[in-house]
């Protein structure tokens, strides 16, 4: 599981950095179209896309970093933390993405959930660096 880990971490970077092209170039034509001239609501959901973007980044980051850490040593933990990581990138960055493009306002409700699952995720990847041996160094004799 650890390649894709890695895969699926840089899968989602990649994803993170063209959501973020579109936030800097398109999107505040097209909430401006949905808004009208409200640009204090057309700038709060442009900082709702920025911060779904940069939270899906960092957290991509740390899915290759459970896939690295599962590569080297075989956790349970580190994996339950990929788990989380992609739990918490789907509902707290994807449905900041939802209720910027939707205007479905019920959707905000539902995103302290991801913030949980990064929460989670960070804690079981902390116990599972602390509960890591250390590899068993091998001396050549001369």
């Amino acid at each position: 599981m650890n390649r894709h880990w890695m895969l699926l971490g840089c899968l989602l970077a990649g994803l993170a950095v063209g959501l973020g092209a579109f936030g800097a170039h398109g999107l505040e034509n097209r909430l401006t179209a949905i808004h009208g001239e409200n640009a204090a609501l057309v700038s709060q959901r442009i900082d709702n896309w920025k911060t779904a973007t940069a939270y899906q980044m960092h957290h991509s980051l740390a899915i290759i970093l459970v896939g690295i850490i599962t590569l080297l040593y075989p956790s349970k933990l580190a994996s339950l933390a990929g788990y989380l990581f992609l739990t918490g990138i789907l509902l707290f960055s994807g449905l900041l993405y939802a209720l910027v493009l939707l205007e479905k306002p019920f959707l905000g409700a539902i995103v302290p959930l991801g913030g949980l699952s990064f929460i989670g995720g960070w804690v079981l990847l902390a116990f599972a660096t602390c509960c890591l041996s250390r590899p068993t160094i091998i001396q050549l004799k001369d």
